[in-house]
C-alpha cells in the first residue's frame, strides 16, 4: 500500500530544505580558538583576535557556534551582533557538511597537519603580559610537575583567563609561583588565594581574600589584572610591579625570571 501512495502524485509531499539563517557575532575574547569541532580539547585550526566579526550558521545544543565555511567557537566568548536574512544566506546545496562534534576519532582535516595536536606553539614570553602564550594543557601540567600546584586542574582556567582577559599564561603562573612558593604558602592551602590578593597590613593573612577554590582566584587574578592594570595602561611586568608589589624592587625580575625558566621546560625548537 505505501508504495501506492508513492506512486500518486496527488499523495506526494515534497518537502524543501529551510534557508539557513547566517548570524554575525563579535569576538569578545582577547584571543580565541576556533577548533574543528564542537568541543574543548578539538584540534584548533586558527586563533581570531578580540573584536572580529565571524559569520554563525547554528549554535550547537552544548553553547559552540558552528562558523560558516567551517569550524567553531565557544558561545561564551562571542556576542551576537546582527542575523542575516535567508534570502541573503548560503543555500543549503551550497553549505558544507558539519564536522563530527562528539568523536574525537574523526577530528582530523586533510588540509591540516595529520597530529591530532593544536597547531599552536608556546611563545617566548616578554614583558609585555597582552600577549598569547601558545600554551596548552599539557605544557602548563609540565610546568607545573613536582610542585604544590600540580594536580589541582588549574591548567584549562588558566587558559581562559588568556582567553577572556589577555592575560598571558606564562605571566599568570609565574605570579601565581611567585606569590604561593609554588603552591605552598599558608594562603594558598588556608585560602586557596594563590597570587596574595588584599594581603597587605599588619594581619595580612587575615585580610586576604579567601576563595572556594584554587581556580576561582586565578579567574579573580585575571579579572583584577585586566580592570585595574591592563585598562589602565600597566600592560608590561615593569609597569604592573610599580602597583602590584611596590615593596619589592626585585618583583618584576623575579616574575620575568620564572617565565624565562617555565619556557625552557617546554624544549621549544
Amino acid at each position: 500500500m505505501a508504495k501506492d501512495i508513492a506512486k500518486d502524485a496527488s499523495n506526494e509531499v515534497h518537502i524543501s530544505a529551510a534557508p539557513t539563517t547566517i548570524q554575525t557575532y563579535e569576538v569578545t575574547a582577547y584571543y580565541l580558538n576556533v577548533r574543528a569541532n564542537g568541543y574543548p580539547k578539538s584540534k584548533v585550526l586558527k586563533v581570531v583576535e578580540k573584536g572580529t566579526m565571524l559569520e554563525v550558521s547554528r549554535k550547537t545544543d552544548n553553547g559552540w557556534l558552528r562558523l560558516k565555511g567551517g569550524g567553531y567557537v565557544h558561545g561564551d566568548y562571542a556576542k551576537l551582533i546582527q542575523e542575516i536574512e535567508p534570502s541573503q544566506a548560503v543555500e543549503p546545496s551550497q553549505a558544507i557538511e558539519p564536522l563530527q562534534e562528539t568523536e574525537p576519532s574523526t577530528d582530523v582535516d586533510p588540509s591540516l597537519n595529520e597530529d591530532n595536536t593544536d597547531q599552536t606553539n608556546p611563545v617566548k614570553p616578554t614583558s609585555a603580559v597582552g600577549t598569547e602564550s601558545g600554551l596548552s594543557e599539557e605544557d602548563i601540567k609540565l610546568i607545573f610537575d613536582g610542585t604544590d600546584l600540580a594536580g589541582n586542574g588549574l591548567e584549562e582556567t588558566i587558559l581562559e583567563v588568556e582567553q577572556e582577559y589577555g592575560i598571558n599564561a606564562l605571566f599568570t603562573i609565574a605570579v601565581m609561583k611567585l606569590e604561593s612558593g609554588n603552591g605552598s604558602s599558608r594562603l594558598a592551602k588556608n585560602k586557596n588565594n594563590l597570587f596574595g590578593l588584599n594581603a597587605s597590613g599588619d594581619n595580612a593573612h587575615k585580610r586576604a581574600f579567601s576563595f572556594e577554590t584554587k581556580g576561582d582566584s586565578v579567574r579573580k587574578f585575571g579579572q583584577l589584572l585586566s580592570d585595574h592594570y591592563v585598562d589602565k595602561g600597566y600592560t608590561t611586568i615593569e609597569k604592573i610591579a610599580t602597583k602590584y608589589c611596590p615593596a619589592n624592587s626585585k618583583w618584576s625580575g623575579l616574575v620575568k625570571n620564572i617565565m624565562k625558566k617555565d619556557f625552557g621546560k617546554l624544549n621549544v625548537i
